[in-house]
């Protein structure tokens, strides 16, 4: 790995981590009715908080775009989780409260994990699958799963909807990642016209403001520690499917390597769920929640 890549995906995670908490703040003001609509994008454009945390957020997905440009996507999607430590230590500033136990305890388990599974996996490139076939089961797949979420997510919005959300807008985020690399090596190869005459381009924007939407809806109507731990661990998860899926990326297969890279991710899934639970997250409730006690 080079240091290049290490430091531009940790600058992507640090702003990513703090563009999420400036845009929860803002977004579990937002109408109710506003969910899942474009109009909630509208709404949250007038107000200089939210605006702060998408400015961190564009900041780290160009960052992200270039560590991707330059490394692979299973070695960037790993580091890019990160992102929730840098969340919680801006959420420890504003709320005063220590890490303790169990917030060490997530911190060496998503640290670890993410070391785990790179040095298990070796990450390196290959050559990109051609089969049109793998390639749109892949983009399918990851598709379909994030639509069967965000389904269900609008019949359970007060309860298990923000959690259900941000897991769709992780698969999105980690598909859109991929995308991303390929418009990356269109535009090395061919310039400005090789990017502009693929659809993976405007594949990447069309994801982005899709998640962009549920993502703020899950912000809306849950609190920060009901969805940022599923969209932190779904983004990496797809992004590393599909890397190796269609992108060429390769990881080692023996045994050894495979339970390694195995216990990385279950390490990095289970430090994250611990790092949302902590109490330094912020669990200042969203419009649905307010609108609820106020009718008790």
């Amino acid at each position: 790995m080079s240091l290049t890549v290490l430091l531009l995906a940790l600058s992507a995670a640090c702003c990513i981590g703090f563009g999420f908490v400036l845009q929860q703040d803002a977004a579990r003001r937002a109408p109710l009715g506003d969910f899942l609509s474009l109009r909630l994008l509208l709404d949250l454009v007038r107000v200089p908080r939210w605006l702060a945390g998408i400015g961190c957020m564009v900041a780290g997905m160009v960052l992200g775009a270039l560590a991707l440009s330059q490394g692979r996507v299973s070695l960037v999607e790993p580091l890019l989780a990160t992102n929730l430590l840098f969340a919680m230590a801006l959420s420890r500033w504003r709320t005063g409260c220590r890490l303790g136990r169990q917030g060490w305890a997530g911190l060496w388990l998503l640290a670890g994990g993410v070391a785990a599974f790179l040095l298990a996996g070796q990450p390196h490139g290959g050559r990109a699958e051609v089969d049109p076939v793998r390639h749109w089961l892949v983009v399918g797949v990851v598709l379909g799963l994030a639509v069967l979420l965000t389904a269900h997510a609008k019949r359970s919005r007060m309860s298990s909807g923000p959690a259900l959300l941000a897991l769709a807008a992780g698969l999105l985020y980690g598909l859109q990642d991929a995308l991303t690399r390929v418009s990356g090596q269109r535009f090395e190869e061919g310039g400005w016209a090789a990017l502009a005459g693929g659809w993976q381009v405007y594949g990447v924007l069309a994801l982005g403001v899709v998640g962009l939407v549920l993502v703020q809806s899950a912000f809306e109507t849950g609190t920060l520690r009901m969805s940022l731990p599923a969209l932190t661990a779904a983004q990496p998860l797809a992004g590393v499917a599909c890397g190796v899926g269609f992108l060429g990326d390769r990881l080692q297969t023996s045994p050894a390597a495979l339970a390694g890279e195995a216990a990385g991710l279950v390490a990095i899934v289970a430090g994250i769920v611990l790092l949302g639970r902590h109490p330094a997250m912020p669990v200042g409730t969203g419009a649905a929640t307010e609108r609820a006690l106020a009718h008790r």
